[in-house]
């Protein structure tokens, strides 16, 4: 996928970017109404969550190599109504069946207009703030879908009719992409730019998955742990996600605020313990008290990490093929987090799933802080920028700096062109 930074401006790609990542923000909604419109098991409902994400991740797998063949504006506007077609069909269903069949088309379309954002967000001169504009945004849609879709009524008609409506809103914004053939939109061409960090991607696109899928198990069933084990309704749970989600939105901004100032590592490695701590909490709550604070905590740090994660990942390519494959690697891990969450509820009980996601989470520092440590540790925030003279107030023309490819022997050292500054 070829987004550079001679990309579209923000916009587009922060309204892609809440297109296609809203499913897994309503996804305990999403598995607890279909469960209950269609008398599922929590395995079953569960499953079927996972399979919508699954779908989701493999269309950004399926993009990562092929989407500069059709174009960002064709591609992002082949999703988003591939979304709408599937979330309506689910919308109107009366069987499971259906449901699940337009729940699954749906999630495709998703994820294919994520893969699209997430490389236009590692094309951005800024990734930084385009990361956290789309953080911000979906965030917020995400708290009102909370307040609002419990007032809708009930049943799983008006969890995919805003998924559906979210999909249409957006498509106009698809306008200001371009369909500008890239290297790679010629049959059998080669890539004259080979895949750099080629050991450390890896390691962080595993880790992502397992990092992914301990969040979303907790997510996938926080509305059971609410009502079965600390006694609120649906209305109360919503009140509490819709907080929570707020307090996200504190913690995208925190990370703006914080910016490059303390690296990467250590906020994705002091924020991961935090969201182990937090989920622990949330898992063996016996109250409101106690599950709001541990719902709130835990979305507060989550998206302060996310952030600095996706920038991680925007900073390993400035082409956005990484950025993709660990959003990719991401989806799926979420796709697994409904099944594995109801699994061990159903063999363990809520608490010791939370200590098993807990400690699942605290292994994943390690490596996670071991990836930002090598790609550059207090390198700016976000895509590592090539900085030009040309870029300079004042400053004569100075052609590009050619990126050097890192091959499977080659040392993954810091770019010397990264600005340290943001």
């Amino acid at each position: 996928m070829h987004l550079r930074r001679t990309a579209p401006t923000a916009p587009p790609f922060v309204a892609l970017y809440t297109a296609g990542q809203l499913t897994s923000y309503l996804l305990p909604t999403v598995v607890a109404r279909l469960g209950d419109a269609f008398a599922l098991s929590p395995a079953r409902a569960g499953a079927l969550g996972s399979g919508l994400l699954l779908c989701s991740a493999g269309a950004g797998v399926l993009l990562a190599s092929r989407a500069g063949r059709y174009g960002p504006r064709r591609t992002a506007r082949a999703g988003l109504l591939l979304a709408l077609a599937g979330y309506g069909t689910a919308a109107l269903a009366d069987t499971v069946e259906y449901a699940g069949l337009g729940a699954l088309a749906g999630g495709l379309g998703s994820g294919t207009a994520a893969a699209i954002a997430s490389a236009g967000i590692a094309g951005q001169r800024d990734p930084h703030r385009t990361c956290t504009l789309g953080l911000l945004s979906l965030s917020a849609l995400a708290a009102a879908a909370y307040l609002t879709v419990p007032r809708l009524g009930p049943g799983h008609t008006p969890v995919f009719a805003v998924l559906a409506l979210t999909a249409a809103l957006v498509l106009p914004a698809t306008a200001r992409l371009t369909d500008a053939p890239g290297p790679d939109s010629a049959p059998g061409a080669t890539d004259p730019d080979p895949l750099p960090y080629r050991h450390s991607g890896p390691v962080l696109a595993g880790a992502m998955v397992f990092w992914a899928m301990a969040q979303n198990a907790l997510w996938g069933v926080s509305a059971r742990i609410g009502a079965e084990q600390a006694g609120l309704d649906e209305v109360a749970i919503g009140v509490v996600f819709a907080v929570a989600l707020g307090a996200g939105l504190l913690g995208v901004a925190a990370a703006g605020a914080l910016g490059a100032r303390p690296g990467r590592a250590l906020p994705i490695g002091v924020g991961t313990a935090l969201i182990a701590c937090c989920i622990a909490l949330a898992a063996r709550a016996e109250g409101p008290v106690a599950f709001a604070v541990g719902e709130i905590g835990w979305n507060a740090c989550y998206p302060f990490v996310l952030a600095y994660l996706t920038g991680l990942a925007a900073a390993l390519d400035d082409r956005g093929r990484w950025a993709v494959l660990v959003g990719a690697a991401s989806s799926l891990g979420i796709a697994c987090g409904p099944l594995t969450g109801g699994l061990l509820v159903e063999r363990a009980g809520f608490p010791t799933m939370g200590l098993v996601l807990g400690a699942l989470l605290l292994l994943l520092v390690v490596p996670l802080m071991a990836v930002a440590l090598r790609v550059g540790g207090r390198a700016e925030f976000g895509m590592a920028l090539r900085v030009r003279a040309a870029d300079l107030p004042g400053a004569p023309h100075a052609a590009p700096t050619a990126p050097t490819p890192h091959g499977p022997d080659t040392p993954e050292a810091p770019d010397a062109n990264v600005s340290v500054t943001r």
